[in-house]
């Protein structure tokens, strides 16, 4: 099987770079349609109209509120009509949501996270809801963005909740990518052309990506607190967003994510944050593979960081009926990427024995 390898045109990190979006967008066209996550559009909004006034240019901005679906995507297509570039600025909803439209109108992408919750900036892909907010779809596009764009003081700003969901989600990467080189498992590049299987490259960034959180996760979560942009928060925030989002993506994901999506399955299941979701499910998956030694030293890094041991503590009662969802369609999903046989009652199990552990 050949090798593939995709990734953004470009990323730039560092304070200050959003409101230098007329300097960044500029070089893909001038005709820019925005659409900010509602959280930060009362006050993104009306900076950046002024500040693409300052450089002679024009940006029409959009709220997102909600979810993303098909129908949303329609209604922006039709708002974003004639645009030459498509921003995104927000969370992981609001650039998959931007990397649709930059599809469908063959416009240039710019995706700005305000956060550095989940890996989703750099990835060729958007994962599309229904109004229940269930999973409905995965567009998969030809091309990462043109530019993945991170101010590094906003990420210092938000929430240190989902600096740590972000390393959970991070750190699926290296365990996940183990996994698919076990079983020779294909990635996520080209899907119309594929099945191709990762390089030494994006393995590589995957251990990397590892390595980065444990080593400067806690000073991180403490740089964060204190609204501070550290070296190991810029470390951290890289780790988040792009190594993870090469890692994933060009290698592959696993059990951990399967658990994720069983735990969104769940009726208490949004209470939680992807990368807390991924984060129990990386539990589960060195439980399933029988890693103590890992497991004992990703439970410690948990406690440091705040992130979750028991499905209480991602709001999701341990019922029966909550495990049985969690542990269910074994056979159809990334489970299969895992070199060993499972199915439902052997996950079952697993859940539960992650349970017992998290309780003592």
């Amino acid at each position: 099987m050949s090798i593939a390898f995709g990734a953004p045109g470009r990323y730039i990190q560092g304070p200050g770079e959003l409101l230098r979006l007329p300097e960044h967008s500029g070089t893909y066209g001038d005709r820019v349609f925005a659409i900010i996550d509602t959280y930060f559009y009362k006050e993104l909004s009306g900076r950046l109209a002024e500040a693409y006034r300052s450089k002679g240019g024009t940006i029409s901005c959009v709220e997102f509120a909600g979810e993303i679906t098909k129908e949303v995507i329609g209604r922006f297509r039709d708002m974003a009509e004639g645009a030459c570039v498509i921003i995104g600025i927000g969370g992981g909803k609001t650039l998959d949501t931007a990397k649709a439209l930059a599809a469908e109108l063959s416009a240039s992408l710019i995706v700005a996270p305000t956060s550095a919750s989940t890996d989703a900036p750099t990835s060729a892909m958007s994962v599309i809801y229904n109004d229940n907010h269930e999973h409905d779809d995965v567009y998969y596009y030809v091309k990462n963005p043109d530019l993945v764009l991170v101010d590094s003081q906003i990420i210092a700003d938000a929430p240190v909740r989902f600096l740590a969901a972000g390393m959970g989600d991070a750190l699926a990467t290296v365990y996940e990518a183990r996994a698919t080189l076990a079983t020779g498992s294909p990635n996520y590049i080209n899907q119309e052309t594929g099945p191709y299987l990762g390089t030494r490259t994006a393995v590589a960034i995957a251990e990397l990506c590892g390595d980065i959180v444990f080593e400067y996760g806690e000073a991180a979560r403490e740089a964060n607190e204190a609204h501070v942009v550290s070296e190991a928060l810029e470390a951290v925030i890289e780790a988040n967003t792009l190594m993870s989002g090469l890692g994933f993506e060009n290698v592959g994901c696993a059990a951990s994510h399967v658990i994720c999506n069983g735990i969104s399955a769940t009726p208490e299941g949004d209470k939680a944050l992807h990368g807390e979701k991924v984060a129990y499910g990386i539990l589960c998956q060195l439980m399933a593979e029988g890693n103590t030694q890992e497991l004992a030293k990703v439970r410690e890094f948990y406690r440091k960081v705040g992130l979750p041991l028991t499905l209480a503590d991602l709001g999701v009662p341990a019922t029966e009926e909550n495990l049985r969802i969690i542990s269910s369609d074994t056979k159809n999903t990334e489970w299969t990427r895992e070199p060993f046989e499972m199915d439902d009652e052997k996950v079952y199990q697993v859940v539960c024995a992650v349970e017992r552990l998290g309780k003592d």
